[in-house]
């Protein structure tokens, strides 16, 4: 249907949508754990190239109804740009009820709350965030900026009424740094709130473990399975947002998927967990997780 620039990533949720790649890349393109984009440069597409593909979309599937805007952190482009893409989304696709695009944090600090209100009225009303922790130590060893830009950009979009998808990477402090992971990401997500919060297991491709191990600047010991579990239960353990947050562990590099809205479904997610840790069962198999 669309000549893509390959590699292309979504994520898991959009799997079912129409995606239009607004931009190429990745413009941070530094945290050591990701291998996506390493051979991209970074560019934004031309208005003229994005309404071609738009147009081309549109012949093949003109009932679209959600959008996902690649590659990377299609939401560091200009407002203006991001505007008029919406603008022909909307003008185009009569039953389109969404448009969400990647961000950062720093992404969203680079725009006004006004700016952020505006792309939400044109229906980009929700961005996915690697948030990956709360812990200052963390961030700063995995090349991801600092917690205190991490909570500001989350801030940012909570003003502004945006809708954020955030990841967090279990097993990312090794063995010595997981419960400071946990304490500190659940400490950030109860003071701004997310709408979904999701986890991913942490797995290392071939072509990055080295900068990642070298980039830490100390031994890291991982964690297996169960000290994984272990992870979990206290993120869920200590997760008490003032406003309900979707929670799952549904991507594929997961031991354990999980679902439920928190804090209400804490006592079921922590009794599924504890059932996993105490019997070992209902884990994903090895040969069906992937990155």
């Amino acid at each position: 249907m669309l000549d893509y620039d390959f590699p292309l990533w979504r994520p898991p949720s959009e799997g079912d949508n129409l995606i239009i790649q607004a931009s190429l890349g990745c413009r941070f393109n530094g945290c050591t754990f990701c291998s996506m984009y390493k051979e991209k440069e970074y560019r934004a597409r031309s208005l003229e190239a994005v309404f071609d593909d738009i147009a081309a979309a549109a012949q093949a599937w003109p009932d679209a109804h959600r959008v996902f805007l690649a590659d990377g952190d299609a939401y560091n482009l200009p407002t203006a740009h991001l505007a008029a893409l919406c603008d022909r989304l909307v003008a185009t696709f009569p039953n389109l009820q969404r448009i969400t695009a990647y961000a950062t944090p720093f992404n969203l600090l680079a725009k006004s709350v006004a700016e952020i209100q505006a792309l939400k009225a044109k229906k980009l009303s929700l961005v996915y965030v690697g948030i990956e922790s709360g812990a200052d130590r963390l961030l700063k060893k995995i090349k991801k900026g600092t917690a205190q830009q991490m909570e500001a950009g989350l801030a940012r979009a909570a003003e502004a009424g945006l809708k954020v998808s955030a990841t967090v990477i279990t097993g990312l402090g090794g063995q010595k740094y997981w419960q400071e992971h946990m304490d500190e990401t659940a400490a950030m997500i109860n003071r701004v709130p997310v709408t979904f919060l999701s986890t991913l297991q942490l797995r290392l491709a071939d072509e990055v473990e080295a900068r990642f191990l070298d980039k830490y600047a100390e031994p890291f010991v991982w964690q297996d399975d169960h000290a994984v579990l272990l992870e979990m239960r206290r993120l869920v353990e200590r997760l008490d947002p003032p406003h309900p947050v979707i929670f799952r562990s549904n991507h594929a590099s997961n031991a354990l998927p999980l679902a439920g809205t928190l804090p209400k479904d804490r006592a079921k997610v922590l009794g599924q967990i504890d059932r996993a840790v105490q019997m070992g069962g209902g884990l994903r198999p090895r040969w069906m997780r992937g990155l």
